[in-house]
């Protein structure tokens, strides 16, 4: 080993060689699994040298590779954790640890490190699991035996964590972990390492085989019969493939990187060889793989987990069984079958297990020895088993329990019971769909949504939707809308209208477990039109009286409303935890609100928009004059707003608007208004100035600037060519505006902004999200007429960015189109917005407007 740069150059030039032969192996096919012991070799010889360079052959010291470095398992960008190990704190080694160390990081080597005698190792493995954990992984590379062995006694199960304590304290680590990705493997950008039913789940199992059963590798198990040779394949088939998954990250990135994230998975599904279909794109194939994957690994877990403490924490308290039926009973808290061949026997208890279990809260799981029984026979459940009259009985029951209908499900799923008891359900389990909307697989989402919908039920989550809560106590059968949410999106991925082939799914299903003509009609109908509540909420003008009389006409009756509505609620909710917020729950309560009224009058005889102006007006009229406001004053001002406001905007905002701009102490326009938390659901912006054409761009633009997301704009000048305009706008994490500096920032800005609207726009500036930037699609304008109000819609789907909608309103400003209503949602990376136009003279726009329109429109979002 030479000395001095030259040494270090060559050292790291090596290092840098041997580590770009790996990379190259691996892209030409080599398997992971063979590369991280490659690559952990490779970093042994070179420490070993090194070792022996600085201590010599006699060193009284040792140097130990611990953690996954330990296991001989090292990635690209592993850590690299040693621990010099030291007789006694002696400081004769002081320079040579140094000069040991800094040579390392000079050649690029970025070791992990710690320094210490085995009696120190044993303080700090006793304080803290993690240390017991890494030093649990001990291997000798180089220096004295003696010394490694004392630290590897002292550091055992017979001084410190012995194997009781251990599997507890990691039992809570997991746990934790889980939670840190809220308990589920189904995120968007999951992390191979430490997500749920990922790599770190499989060492947690092999920690505790070896502290409790000193065994050397996971296949020791088998011999203890704690794992089956079938299942230690699974396990194994599942390591090597996040393996190959984690070694790519990291070989493409060139850096440690566990995350999933979408920046690489399209990389990985074509490396691993996937490839788009007529259905599915190529990272839709290599995701579900991966979910398939994790799932079964996570099964896996929980079971071998719980036989570990099954022998680990009950296994010294003899109980006896206490049967339930003459096909189950309790053992220690827990349910398991009377007999191993129960399920062969009776077929039917692979469904009554979770029946039994929804009606008996307080059994602490299922025994594990049952869960790998269950697994044995999922053969078992064939066409016979579906047919047979006790097994559809049975999962008919489990739906209409009072309780644990969504822990069984999940059971059922997680066991693999529901997929193979309906085919249809399994083709969409670990299935993804590669955007930034739906952020967990469809099984997993399906899950969300029962869980919703039960939590309707319960009375300590009353407050969370009181309207919800009220409404699914009168719903006659529950167990409709829970059918209705496992269908709902059963047919994703094969092509066609999800919807209409998930309807056809369910009445099958319905007909063939015996329910009535009205409940298969019922929730076949709610799967059909599980989309058209939140379309119509987002998409049109609700405060149309016509648009809520079309609606209603399609739902027909109070009781379809009340299911839809529930369902949909449950189903915007279970997209993302960032989908839902304040303005779709306002949305929708107001729809459902309108729709209710609109079956109390009648569907003969729906209200007219002159009745619904009168009323309006009547109410505000009455309101604002008991402020102590003066008649004549009061209805001269009245008398200057047309038709479309008193349709547009509620009694409240009226009487808002008005005391405002009637208020004596004003002196100028622009009139800025803000209110936190408006009944729209979202912080209202109102804005009263001198109409100008220039208004909506220039708000638009000063709002995105500002890091606010505007979801709803009402464009109305009066009489007098007056803009009243109002916009409702959220934070970027959803929320209304809650910081009392924070509006005040944005009351300066428009106040400073629209008083000088010769200025033009405010250039957006901000960045495009990282997410946002993986994906590209061309933008798309389309048009349709609006014949009763005599309007243009507008739709404008497009890549959603900061600017967007600023681009859109500077289109619309040079185009000389007047906006009068905006409809604005975003759908993870797609925005879909709606606009209603007019040209000048209050018209539709003529087809050559339209065709100057789009390609201004289009032109701009290409830039």
């Amino acid at each position: 080993m030479r000395r001095g740069a030259d040494g270090i150059g060559a050292c790291r030039d090596a290092l840098r060689s041997a580590d770009e032969v790996l990379r190259e192996r691996f892209f030409a096919g080599t398997p992971a699994a063979e590369l991280v012991h490659q690559r952990a070799a490779l970093v042994d010889s070179v420490l070993t040298q090194l070792w022996y360079h600085h201590f010599g052959d006699n060193s009284q010291a040792a140097l130990v590779a611990v953690g996954g470095y330990g296991r001989a398992e090292l990635h690209p960008g592993s850590d690299i954790d040693i621990l010099i190990l030291l007789p006694e704190e002696e400081s004769s080694f002081a320079q040579p640890i140094e000069r040991f160390l800094t040579f390392l990081w000079d050649v690029g080597l970025e070791v992990g490190h710690s320094v210490r005698t085995p009696l120190q190792c044993v303080t700090e493995a006793a304080r803290d699991i993690t240390v017991a954990t890494t030093l649990q992984e001990a291997r000798l590379l180089a220096g004295t035996k003696i010394l490694f062995d004392e630290q590897r006694e002292l550091c055992g199960p017979k001084h410190i964590w012995p194997g009781r304590e251990f599997f507890e304290a990691k039992l809570r680590e997991q746990t934790d972990r889980h939670h840190k990705y809220n308990d589920t493997a189904y995120n968007l950008e999951p992390n191979v390492k430490e997500g749920p039913g990922g790599l770190r789940d499989i060492q947690v199992i092999g920690w505790v085989a070896k502290r409790h059963f000193n065994v050397a590798t996971l296949h020791d198990l088998v011999k203890h019969e704690f794992l089956t040779e079938s299942e230690f394949e699974v396990l194994k088939d599942g390591q090597d493939f996040l393996w190959q998954i984690r070694f790519g990250l990291h070989a493409l990135t060139g850096r440690r990187e566990d995350r999933l994230l979408f920046d690489h998975q399209r990389g990985l599904a074509r490396f691993f060889g996937y490839r788009d279909d007529e259905k599915r794109l190529a990272v839709e194939h290599f995701m579900k793989r991966y979910y398939r994957t994790i799932m079964e690994l996570n099964r896996l877990n929980e079971m071998l987990l719980q036989l570990f403490q099954e022998e680990i924490l009950l296994g010294e308290e003899p109980v006896e069984p206490q049967p339930l039926n003459r096909r189950f009973q309790v053992h220690k808290g827990f349910l398991e079958v009377t007999h191993p061949g129960i399920f062969q026997r009776y077929p039917f208890a692979l469904m009554e297990l979770f029946l039994l279990m929804a009606q008996h809260p307080e059994l602490k799981g299922v025994r594990a020895n049952t869960i790998r029984l269950i697994r044995e026979h999922h053969h078992l459940i064939n066409d016979k088993f579906r047919d047979d009259l006790r097994c559809r009985t049975l999962f008919m029951e489990i739906l209409r329990q009072p309780q644990g209908v969504t822990h069984e499900m999940r059971r059922m799923n997680r066991y693999g019971v529901l997929a193979a008891y309906l085919p249809v359900f399994g083709a969409i389990v670990g299935q993804m769909q590669h955007d930034l909307f739906h952020v967990y697989t469809v099984d997993e989402h399906t899950m969300f949504v029962l869980r919703n919908l039960r939590r309707f039920t319960v009375v300590e989550y009353r407050h969370e939707f009181p309207l919800c809560s009220s409404i699914i106590q009168r719903v006659p059968k529950p167990e409709l809308l829970y059918l209705a949410a496992l269908f709902h999106d059963v047919a994703k991925g094969r092509g066609g209208d999800h919807s209409t082939l998930g309807a056809h799914d369910a009445e099958v299903f319905c007909r063939h477990h015996g329910l009535s003509e009205y409940d298969t009609n019922m929730v076949a109908w709610l799967v059909r039109n599980h989309l058209v509540m939140s379309r119509t909420s987002q998409r049109s003008d609700t405060s149309d009286p016509e648009v809520v009389a079309q609606f209603a006409e399609h739902i027909g009756d109070q009781v379809h409303l009340d299911y839809l509505y529930l369902l949909t609620v449950a189903d915007v909710r279970a997209t993302s935890p960032n989908v839902w917020n304040a303005w779709k729950d306002a949305l929708l309560r107001e729809l459902y609100h309108a729709t209710t009224r609109a079956f109390r009058r009648g569907l003969a005889n729906p209200i007219v928009q002159s009745e619904r102006v009168r009323e309006v007006r009547s109410e505000a009229g009455a309101a604002l004059l008991a402020t102590g406001l003066e008649q004549e004053q009061l209805h001269n001002w009245l008398d200057q707003l047309g038709d479309e406001y008193f349709l547009r905007y509620s009694v409240d905002e009226i009487v808002w608007h008005t005391q405002a701009i009637l208020d004596p102490a004003r002196r100028s326009m622009p009139l800025v208004l803000i209110r936190p938390e408006a009944n729209r659901g979202g912080s209202e912006i109102f804005v009263y100035a001198q109409s100008d054409r220039r208004m909506f761009a220039n708000l638009t633009a000063i709002l995105e600037q500002l890091g606010l997301t505007i979801v709803d704009a009402r464009i109305i000048s009066s009489h007098q060519g007056d803009a009243l305009d109002s916009l409702v706008v959220l934070e970027e994490n959803g929320e209304p505006i809650a910081d009392s500096y924070r509006l005040q920032e944005i009351l300066e800005a428009l106040q400073e902004q629209l008083g000088q609207p010769h200025a033009g726009p405010v250039p957006v500036t901000r960045h495009v999200p990282r997410q946002l930037a993986q994906f590209e699609f061309p933008p798309a304008v389309t048009f349709s007429l609006d014949r009763t109000k005599a309007r243009t819609t507008m739709e404008v789907t497009a890549r959603d960015r900061p600017g967007l909608l600023s681009r859109i309103a500077e289109a619309l400003q040079d185009s000389e189109v007047i906006v009068h209503n905006a409809k604005i949602a975003t759908f993870g990376e797609r925005a879909e917005d709606i606009f209603f136009l007019s040209d000048a003279d209050n018209q539709p726009l003529t087809e050559k407007a339209l065709q100057h329109l789009q390609r201004e429109i289009i032109k701009r979002l290409e830039d």
